[in-house]
This record gives C-alpha cells, sequence and structure tokens, in this order.
C-alpha cells in the first residue's frame, strides 16, 4: 500500500528533528517501508540553515525530499477555496499540512506534528492495522495511536469499541493516517460547535475546520487500542529539547 510519512518544522522544534535521532526513532517504529518520507519545512528564521540539515539526511536515507512549503502555499490554499482571511491566526498553524496533502500522491499519509513521536513499545503491525480499517470502514476518516498512553481519556470519547479500536468524533493534527483523496476535497469549510474546544489563539486552523467536517458528516476515527503517540510542547529554549540534543549530539554545545 502506498503510504508518505510526512513531518514538519519549524523554528522552535527544527533542531530538535533535524540534528538528533528522534526522526529516524519515530520512522524505525512505524515498521513500514514508506513510498515515500518528507519534510516540510515551515516559518524557519535561517532556511539555509534548515536546509543543510535536510539534506544531510537525505543522504542518510532518513527523508527522500524536503518541500519548502511556502513555495505551494499560494496553489495550495486556491485548491481548497481557502485563504489567510478565511484561516486567520490558523494559517500558520495550517499551512504545512495543507500543502502536504495537496502535494501527496500516494493512497494515505501518515503525519507527524514535530512535538510529537511514535512510543517504542507499539506493536509492529500498528500502521498495517490502521490501513486495514481505513479499507474497510469507508465512514472511517482518521486513524490514531491513542496520546501520551490515555487509553482511558480515547475510551471516554467513544462512540463504540471493538477489540482494537475506539471509534468516535474528533480530530488532532498531531498524528494521523488518512486516506488523501477524502482529505484533497474542499472539506475545509464546515462548522460544527462542538469544534469550537479548539484553542481561541489557534483561530480557524486545519484540525477545528476537520473536526468540524467530521461531525457534520458524521464521520469517525479510529484510535488503536494497543500503542501510543508521546506528545509534548517545545519552546525554542526549551531545557528538555536542549537534553535531547545534547545525548545525540553533545558537541553541538560545546
Amino acid at each position: 500500500m502506498s503510504v508518505t510519512f510526512e513531518t514538519k518544522v519549524w523554528e522552535n522544534d527544527w533542531e530538535l528533528l533535524l540534528k538528533t535521532s528522534r526522526m529516524r526513532k519515530t520512522i524505525k517504529n512505524c515498521h513500514y517501508r514508506f513510498t515515500n518520507k518528507f519534510l516540510y519545512i515551515n516559518n524557519v528564521n535561517n532556511f539555509a540553515a534548515v536546509e543543510s540539515a535536510a539534506k544531510e539526511m537525505i543522504q542518510t536515507g532518513i527523508i527522500d525530499k524536503y518541500i519548502n512549503v511556502n513555495d505551494y502555499a499560494d496553489r495550495a490554499l486556491c485548491h481548497f477555496n481557502l485563504n489567510k482571511e478565511k484561516l486567520s491566526k490558523g494559517y500558520y498553524y495550517s499551512i504545512a499540512e495543507l500543502v502536504s496533502i495537496y502535494l501527496s500522491e500516494t493512497k494515505y499519509i501518515l503525519h507527524f506534528s514535530g512535538d510529537t513521536t511514535v512510543t517504542p513499545d507499539v506493536p509492529n503491525d500498528w500502521l498495517e492495522a490502521g490501513i486495514d480499517v481505513l479499507e474497510k470502514k469507508p465512514d472511517v476518516k482518521v486513524f490514531n495511536l491513542a496520546w501520551n498512553y490515555d487509553y482511558q481519556d480515547a475510551k471516554d470519547e467513544s462512540e463504540y469499541e471493538d477489540k482494537d479500536f475506539y471509534f468516535g468524533y474528533g480530530f488532532s493534527d498531531q498524528m494521523y493516517l488518512i486516506r488523501t483523496t477524502d482529505f484533497k476535497q474542499r472539506i475545509y469549510e464546515y462548522y460544527d460547535k462542538a469544534s469550537e474546544r479548539y484553542p481561541k489563539y489557534g483561530g480557524e486552523l486545519f484540525e477545528k475546520r476537520v473536526d468540524s467536517w467530521m461531525r457534520q458528516n458524521k464521520f469517525l476515527r479510529a484510535t488503536y487500542k494497543h500503542g501510543s503517540y508521546r506528545h509534548k510542547n517545545f519552546t525554542k529554549h526549551d531545557f528538555f529539547k536542549k537534553i535531547a540534543i545534547y545525548f545525540d549530539n553533545p558537541n553541538l554545545f560545546k
């Protein structure tokens, strides 16, 4: 099955992803031979420095290609009948995902935000299980692992369950597996009151718009019962980010 692995970097996390083993470990824990492994670069101060680090990752085979989001932003917005005014503050949180969907040519996209990674204890077939549920259930539009080992929260949010998945409403841009054709459509102008739970500072962002589309059409997500991803926000000078970089390459801080 053709699947693109993708992630994105911006000013606050590009060093964490491109100067440590974090991305390599995330890909390894997917246990899948991806058709493509793409990196989207967005909102960085020194593009040349980020580009240089991305080229090294291509040389070592960790990724296949990097994309400058700005190069395709206008075309992606036009394709989806969106603009910066409609997205408001959500533009900066959304444009990388919209560009990646616009450009994707594989049947599925597996997305991780830069501050999200797969936990190492997931079963080797977790992604195969996610593909399988999307293949068999057309009303399921998204598959994700549980978040931060909070299986009870996933259960509480579900409408029903089976032996492997909790099925319910909701969408997060931290991690998702989607059918590309579903998300290439002009689906980003729905509104549902329940989607107002997303942070106000994000404006009319991508994940809020997807959530509204899914709720208005009674589409569900499948959350895996047997594996989790780990998400932690990083600030530019986050102590834990520096520690992670240090232990992968201590010479960076000499």
